[in-house]
């Protein structure tokens, strides 16, 4: 038996809720930026993915107008910083509702580090920073998507296994519903099957008892 829930007849708060709870875990794109008065903004947004590989994009959503939002379409320019699992606290409390003439950063206490690429500084303390132009904004009823081309990627060195990021050195943190939060936890391996490899590669399970 499932519960059924329908959009258009329960509150939007509560159906942002249930999104929020399935659609786990996800990653935070911490999102630096600067407003038309010079102001630095640090706010942490969850609906976070890659959106092209070439050129490199990257896009984040706005729940409502955010001043991310406003900062990023005034001067089209903002880093996703990192989010890891010991920055939490610092990533929880950029969250709150500052009024746009405070600046994150002094706020919670983490540091700026200049950019290679665009004005808006990375924070210091996050193992990597993805430096990006806005390439587009799309309005989708109260939210909106922002779009950006990634112009630079910094990594921590210590991060680094060989050629490529080590995900147990990043220990990145996502959101899951309700307050919820997470971190790594088990990784597991398994290879992509190539369909000439198929045959005798893979067995579906036995789910009929």
């Amino acid at each position: 038996m499932r519960v059924d829930v329908d959009p258009e007849t329960v509150g939007r708060r509560e159906f942002y809720a249930l999104l929020n709870s399935v659609v786990v875990p996800r990653p935070i794109a911490w999102v630096s930026s600067r407003s038309a008065d010079g102001v630095l903004n640090l706010a942490p947004h969850s609906f976070f993915t890659v959106s092209c590989v070439r050129p490199p994009m990257v896009q984040f959503t706005s729940v409502g107008r955010k001043d991310s939002l406003n900062n990023v379409e005034a001067t089209g320019e903002f880093v996703v910083n990192f989010a890891a699992e010991p920055l939490y606290e610092q990533v929880n409390a950029s969250g709150t509702n500052f009024p746009p003439e405070v600046s994150e950063f002094e706020a919670i206490g983490v540091t700026t580090e200049p950019s290679r690429t665009v004005s808006v500084p990375r924070v210091a303390e996050s193992p990597v920073a993805i430096e990006c132009t806005l390439h587009t904004t799309l309005e989708l009823g109260d939210c909106t998507l922002v779009i950006g081309q990634v112009r630079h990627l910094a990594i921590d060195a210590a991060m680094m296994d060989g050629d490529h990021p080590e995900v147990r050195r990043l220990r990145p943190l996502a959101r899951l519903g309700k307050d919820e939060w997470t971190t790594l936890g088990e990784v597991r391996s398994i290879t992509r099957i190539r369909h000439s490899d198929w045959p005798g590669h893979f067995t579906p399970p036995d789910t009929s008892s």
